[in-house]
C-alpha cells in the first residue's frame, strides 16, 4: 500500500459484501475477496465465466432484470459450488458504462431468520434505486447543458429536455416525501361507500378504462373511523395496482368487496396492542399475483414485481392504513386463485 492511500483494486478487494462486476456479454470481469469466499471460486476462475452460471437466479426474475436496478431480499438463489443459499441481492447498472452491471450478494446466516431491520433494508434499496433513477436524468441534463454552452441552434429542444428531466426527478422526490409526513390523520366517522364510489369514478375515467369493476358490498356496514383523503388515496392506489396486474390477462376483472367481521382484532404494528378491526374492504383481481420471491416483502419500499415499478405505491398504502390504526394484507385465495389486498379498519364508536 502506498503512502497516498489504498488504490481501487485494494479497496474493491476489501469490500465486506460479495461484489461482482459483469461486462455487457454477461461475463464476470472482476470479483472481490468476499465473493471468492461466498461462491467458493477464486477470482481467476470466475473471470470470463457467465454470471448466470455462478449466481443462478429463479426463472421468475427474468422479466424484471436488465436495464435498471433490481433488488431481491431473503431470496433463495443458487450460489457457486455451495448449492442454494438465502441472500440479499442487488443488481444495478454502472453509470456511463453501457451494459456493465454490478451484482452484490449478502448471505443470511444459515438456519436463522434474516436480522436486517425494515429500515436498513429500505435504506439499501433507496441507495440502489436513487443511483439509477436520479443519476440517469441528471446525466441527460448535464449533456444538454453542455450542448447549450456550445451555442447550438436547437436551444428550444435542449431546454425542453432539461425541463422534462428536472420534472421527472421532482416527481420521484415528491413520491418519496409522502413517507415523511408525520402529521396525525384527521379521523372521523365515515360511510365508506361514497368514498369508494368516488375512487371508482376516478379509476374508470383513467387507468381502469375498459376494466370491469364488480361490487360485492355489505349493505349494513357501519361507519368506519378513517381519514377521508387517506382512505380515498389508498383505494385509488389499490385499484391502480389491480388494473396493472391484469395486463395481458384475458377476461380480467377487479372486485371491490366489503364485509363486517365480528370479533376480528389485530395489532396494527409490533409492540402495539390488539384492537378491534371489524370493517373489511377487499380489492380483488384475477391477475397472476406477485412473484413468490417478493410476496413477503410487497409493503417494503423499493420492492416491485413490475418491470418499471419503483416499489413505492404499496408501502405508502401500508403507511396510510397503519396511521389510521388499521392493517393491510396480501394473499392469494380461491380456486382458481385470485389476488386479494384486504384492509381491516376500526369501526367508529
Amino acid at each position: 500500500m502506498s503512502a497516498a492511500g489504498p488504490g481501487f483494486a485494494e479497496l474493491f478487494s476489501a469490500l465486506p459484501v460479495a461484489t461482482l462486476v459483469v461486462d455487457p456479454a454477461g461475463k464476470i470481469a472482476h470479483a472481490n475477496a468476499a465473493s471468492e469466499t461466498l461462491l467458493n471460486f477464486s477470482e481467476r476462475a470466475m473471470i470470463g465465466q457467465d454470471v448466470d452460471l455462478l449466481v443462478r437466479y429463479p426463472s421468475s426474475w427474468a422479466e424484471r432484470r436488465g436495464g435498471r436496478t433490481f433488488a431481491a431480499y431473503d431470496a433463495d438463489v443458487g450460489i457457486g459450488r455451495i448449492g442454494r443459499a438465502r441472500v440479499d441481492l442487488i443488481e444495478c447498472d454502472v453509470p456511463d458504462r453501457s451494459g456493465w452491471t454490478i451484482v452484490t450478494l449478502r448471505q443470511h446466516p444459515r438456519g436463522h431468520a434474516p436480522d436486517r431491520s425494515g429500515g436498513a433494508r429500505a435504506a439499501i434499496g433507496a441507495a440502489a434505486m436513487l443511483a439509477h433513477e436520479i443519476k440517469n436524468p441528471l446525466s441527460g441534463i448535464r449533456g444538454a447543458a453542455q450542448l447549450l454552452s456550445e451555442g447550438l441552434d436547437d436551444a428550444a429542444e435542449l431546454t425542453g429536455l432539461i425541463t422534462s428531466e428536472v420534472d421527472r426527478v421532482a416527481a420521484l422526490i415528491d413520491r418519496m416525501q409522502d413517507f415523511t409526513d408525520t402529521r396525525p390523520p384527521r379521523l372521523s366517522a365515515e360511510n365508506v361507500y361514497p368514498l369508494l364510489g368516488h375512487a371508482r369514478r376516478i379509476a374508470e375515467a383513467g387507468f381502469a378504462r375498459g376494466v370491469p369493476i364488480e361490487e360485492r358490498f355489505d349493505p349494513s356496514l357501519p361507519p368506519a373511523m378513517i381519514d377521508r383523503d387517506a382512505f380515498t388515496q389508498i383505494v385509488i392506489n389499490l385499484l391502480k395496482n389491480a388494473c396493472e396486474a391484469l395486463a395481458g390477462v384475458p377476461d380480467g376483472r377487479v372486485v371491490l368487496a366489503t364485509a363486517y367481521r365480528h370479533g376480528m382484532s389485530a395489532s396494527p404494528g409490533q409492540g402495539r396492542p390488539r384492537r378491534p378491526l371489524p370493517i373489511e374492504l377487499s380489492v380483488i383481481d384475477t391477475g397472476p399475483g406477485a412473484p413468490a420471491d417478493i410476496a413477503d416483502h410487497l409493503f417494503e419500499p423499493f420492492v416491485s414485481g413490475k418491470a418499471e415499478g419503483q416499489g413505492l405505491g404499496l408501502p405508502l398504502v401500508d403507511k396510510l392504513v397503519r396511521d389510521m390504526g388499521g392493517l393491510v394484507t396480501y394473499s392469494r385465495e380461491g380456486e382458481p386463485p385470485v389476488t386479494v389486498f384486504r384492509l381491516l379498519l376500526p369501526r367508529a364508536a
